[in-house]
């Protein structure tokens, strides 16, 4: 990795996957469409594609319900040569005060994570990048506390996770294979609090789900839900989060525990196999 130091990032800070969300970066999907097949999702709905004008209405209500809830919203610019920006979850992830800018694997994504670079640079922000050769996408980050859970992928390589726990010396960093079918680990494991998580338990070896089962109390996802991305729920701290209003029995399972869920359609993005923790990137998250 090389560093381009510039200051403190006194505007960057996250230790977990649910304080309080207080900035977050996300791209409007302007220039959005299935160009090259590269999830299974997209397999499915290849032929229909996006419909852009009512991907950026749907986008824009996410950003409004942000807003209302007191987030601060970074809005990256949106590029033509980029049909996969909106997940700008991918780009980067942020780890203690440290900005990592990733390495994506996908040749149509590949240059997305310089949009950041340069905006990082205008607000004088520091960030690691990581070199060429080693993939990693922030959907394959999880942090909680001094654990960071990084799934091993087509798009996270092993030898880029092995970087990663070099460079992070206080955390334990745990690999978490999966069947890459999912596309990332945020698409099969999101952390709700200190001992909730959400899991779609298919797509895990027998020893990693037995990890996680040991780690929290695991809320598991059903066929369908997860096909509807049932995971990739956003979480905005104070137990409260964001979710798809279709994946009605996991809404009501998050209600009966004592959450806060805030319904916004965001099905016209899902096409190209993403939802809300895919589309926003939490530059800072606060306890308090």
């Amino acid at each position: 990795m090389n560093s381009v130091t510039v200051k403190k990032n006194d505007r960057a800070g996250c230790n977990s996957e649910y304080d309080r969300l207080k900035i977050v970066a996300l791209c409007r999907p302007e220039y959005m469409e299935i160009a090259e097949v590269i999830n299974e999702t997209q397999k499915y709905f290849y032929h229909d594609n996006i419909n852009k004008t009512l991907a950026v209405k749907q986008h824009e209500t996410l950003i409004k319900e942000l807003k209302n809830q007191g987030v601060e919203v970074v809005l990256l610019p949106s590029e033509s040569q980029f049909p996969e920006q909106v997940f700008t979850r991918d780009i980067g992830f942020v780890i203690g005060e440290t900005i990592f800018t990733a390495q994506l694997s996908a040749r149509v994504r590949q240059g997305e994570e310089n949009v950041l670079q340069r905006w990082l640079e205008k607000e004088n922000l520091s960030y690691q990048p990581f070199n060429k050769g080693y993939c990693i996408e922030g959907g394959d980050i999880l942090i909680d506390q001094n654990t960071v859970y990084a799934g091993i992928s087509s798009r996270t390589t092993f030898s880029a996770v092995q970087q990663l726990k070099r460079q992070l010396t206080s955390y334990e960093v745990i690999p978490v294979p999966f069947e890459e079918s999912f596309l990332h680990l945020d698409c099969i494991f999101n952390i709700l609090s200190e001992d909730e998580a959400l899991i779609y338990p298919k797509a895990l070896g027998e020893n990693e789900y037995k990890r996680l089962k040991e780690r929290y109390n695991l809320i598991e996802i059903t066929d369908d839900e997860q096909f509807t991305l049932g995971t990739n729920i956003l979480s905005l701290g104070n137990q409260t989060v964001i979710s798809l209003p279709h994946n009605k029995q996991l809404n009501k399972q998050l209600q009966k525990r004592g959450y806060t869920v805030i319904e916004i359609d965001l099905s016209e993005i899902i096409k190209s196999g993403g939802s809300f923790r895919c589309c926003t990137m939490p530059l800072q998250r606060s306890c308090k």
